[in-house]
């Protein structure tokens, strides 16, 4: 049951992205920047710049540079680097692992600290620990990442000097960008894994329970976190979704090398077919971020799969 519900919603991905390559195809062909100046340079002859648009493909229509560049992603070829004339599937390859890393670690540090904490606050209601926690929550919540990117950078790296500023390569490098992506995604968890706690506390078969006489903590960890934890699942396509945006303020703030800086140094360097790959990668991946928590959603309530 399972798998053919994965089959339906992976047949209805594909279309989505289709659509999300064509409309980014489409929005770098409509930016006022001649790609051919950028290879001969500008002061480079008509003759030569039309040359260098015939060779890039730029004087066809655009849906038939789409059909082309559609031709060539299905056969592994990215293209190549305005400014480094690497292939860009090599970069890519060089990134992406970081920034999975990066943002595996921010969200698994999210969900372990916020779901304990939700809880406690739920199980600890109107009490200084609720409140403490809610006080985190609204606090995570609000402060933006760019600021508190900096704000670490200041503290742990400049004054104390405990941890590395920028880059790469160790574990203390993946502390900083980590605790900043990822605090904002916490502070919501808390605050949805308690009031959905609080919810399912109020049903009646956690009275029938208590009445039972379970232990409050059984009731809660077992009976309660069970049901209350589908609304939170349904968080994680919109966090995933975050994720990738953020990562890019992130990983230009502590220069990780991932998938946002190299976006951000495309963008820098009007290297429009880095540009164009990189965010054609990262609406891909939010479509795949939806699938894997519309899946998390059914394994954790059947009645989806119907």
């Amino acid at each position: 049951m399972i798998l053919r519900y994965a089959l339906r919603r992976l047949v209805l991905l594909l279309p989505m992205a289709l659509i999300v390559s064509f409309v980014v195809f489409t929005a770098m062909r409509l930016i006022p920047i001649d790609p051919a100046e950028l290879v001969v340079g500008p002061y480079a002859s008509m003759e030569q710049r039309e040359a260098a648009r015939t060779e890039l493909g730029l004087d066809k229509s655009i849906p038939e540079q789409y059909v082309r560049y559609l031709g060539r992603v299905f056969s592994g070829d990215l293209g190549r680097s305005l400014k480094s004339g690497k292939p860009i599937g090599e970069l890519i390859n060089a990134t992406l692992p970081n920034s999975l890393l990066l943002g595996g670690v921010a969200l698994g540090l999210a969900y372990l600290i916020a779901i304990p904490l939700g809880v406690i606050a739920a199980m600890k209601q109107n009490t200084a620990i609720d409140q403490g926690a809610m006080a985190f929550a609204l606090l995570g919540i609000s402060i933006p990442n760019f600021w508190l990117g900096l704000l670490l950078v200041m503290l742990f790296a400049v004054n104390l000097r405990w941890l590395p500023a920028t880059g790469s390569g160790t574990a203390a490098h993946l502390i900083l960008p980590a605790v900043t992506l990822g605090l904002q995604f916490t502070a919501i968890v808390a605050r949805m894994t308690r009031s959905s706690i609080l919810e399912v506390l109020r049903q009646d078969f956690i009275r029938a329970l208590h009445a039972k006489g379970l232990h409050r903590a059984q009731v809660v960890y077992v009976h309660a976190l069970k049901n209350a934890i589908i609304p939170v699942i349904s968080l994680l396509g919109l966090h995933l979704g975050s994720l990738v945006g953020g990562s890019v303020i992130v990983e230009t703030i502590f220069a990780w090398p991932g998938m946002g800086l190299m976006l951000v140094n495309g963008i820098t360097a009007r290297d429009y077919p880095v540009v164009q790959a990189v965010l054609t990668l990262l609406g891909c991946a939010v479509l795949l971020a939806n699938l894997a928590a519309d899946l998390l959603y059914a394994v954790a309530d059947r009645r989806i799969r119907l």
